[in-house]
C-alpha cells in the first residue's frame, strides 16, 4: 500500500477503520488518506420485491451464509459453525436449518451436506431469494477484514443478522439495534435460538434503515468529501488518487 500511496496526492480506503489503521502504520502519507465507504444496491436488495421461496415453506427455522465459497475464511466460518454452534442450537431446536449459499465450495464444505439439516447449494442464480425467506443470516467469520457485503445486503433484505465481532469490526452499526454480535460458539447459539425462536421483525427492520442511512450507494456517492491536501511524502502532481481497498471477498 505503501508504494501507490507514495505515487499519488491522496489515498482513498473503503473503510474509516481502514484508513485509520494505514494513517497508523504509514504516518508519513497519514494526512493524505480519507475514507469513502463502500455500499450495497438497497433497491436490489429490497425484501419488498417478493422472491419465490427456496425452502418450501420452512424458511421460519433457516439459518443462511452467503459468500464466495472458494474463499478460505468463508470455508473455515461455516466448517466451524457446522461443528461449533449448530448443534447447540439444535439440541433446542431440532428441526432448525442451515443453508450455505455460494459459488465453488471446496470438497470439506461440500461434505457438510452430510450433517443433517444442512444444505450446500453451490452457485445459485440469485442469492435474495434465500435471504428474503430465511430467519436469520449468519456470519460467523473468525478472520475479516474491511466491509463485510455480505452483512450488509443480509441487512438490506431486512434480515436479523449475527456476526462475529470481526465481521461487524469494517462497518457502522449498532449492536444490538442494527444487528446482533456473537463472540464464541456458546453466544451465537443462544442468539439464534433468539432468532427462531422470537419475532425479530423490528431489529430487521432497523437493520435495512441503518443501511439505507449509510450504505445505500446513493448515500454513499451523494457527497463525497473533498480529498485530503497532498501528503508531504507523496509525489506530485499525481494523475489520480489511489484506491486501496480494504482486502475482503463477499
Amino acid at each position: 500500500e505503501r508504494r501507490p500511496a507514495a505515487q499519488s496526492a491522496a489515498t482513498v480506503l473503503c473503510s474509516e477503520q481502514a484508513a485509520q489503521l494505514f494513517r497508523r502504520r504509514a504516518p508519513e502519507f497519514a494526512g493524505g488518506v480519507s475514507a469513502l465507504s463502500t455500499g450495497v444496491d438497497a433497491t436490489y436488495f429490497d425484501p419488498a420485491a417478493g422472491f419465490a421461496d427456496p425452502y418450501d415453506g420452512r424458511g421460519a427455522r433457516v439459518m443462511v451464509f452467503t459468500g464466495a465459497m472458494d474463499y478460505w475464511p468463508n470455508a473455515h466460518a461455516v466448517e466451524w459453525f457446522v461443528a461449533e454452534v449448530f448443534p447447540k442450537v439444535q439440541a433446542v431446536i431440532p428441526d432448525a436449518a442451515f443453508c450455505i449459499v455460494g459459488r465453488d465450495p471446496g470438497r470439506a464444505v461440500r461434505q457438510l451436506a452430510n450433517c443433517p439439516g444442512v444444505t450446500v447449494t453451490g452457485t445459485v442464480p440469485d442469492v435474495r431469494p434465500y435471504l428474503a425467506h430465511a430467519a436469520v443470516a449468519v456470519a460467523p467469520l473468525q478472520i475479516a477484514r474491511g466491509v463485510q457485503n455480505k452483512v450488509l445486503e443480509a441487512m438490506a433484505m431486512a434480515r436479523p443478522v449475527v456476526a462475529s465481532p470481526q465481521a461487524l469490526e469494517g462497518l457502522s452499526v449498532k449492536v444490538p439495534d442494527e444487528a446482533l454480535s456473537a463472540a464464541d460458539a456458546p453466544q451465537f447459539s443462544a442468539q439464534l435460538v433468539a432468532c427462531l425462536t422470537r419475532d425479530m421483525t423490528a431489529l430487521g427492520a432497523s437493520a435495512r434503515r441503518a443501511v439505507l442511512r449509510a450504505y445505500h450507494w446513493v448515500s454513499c456517492l451523494a457527497g463525497p468529501a473533498a480529498l485530503p491536501p497532498s501528503s508531504p511524502g507523496a509525489r506530485a502532481p499525481p494523475r489520480r488518487p489511489s484506491l486501496c481497498p480494504s482486502p475482503r471477498r463477499a
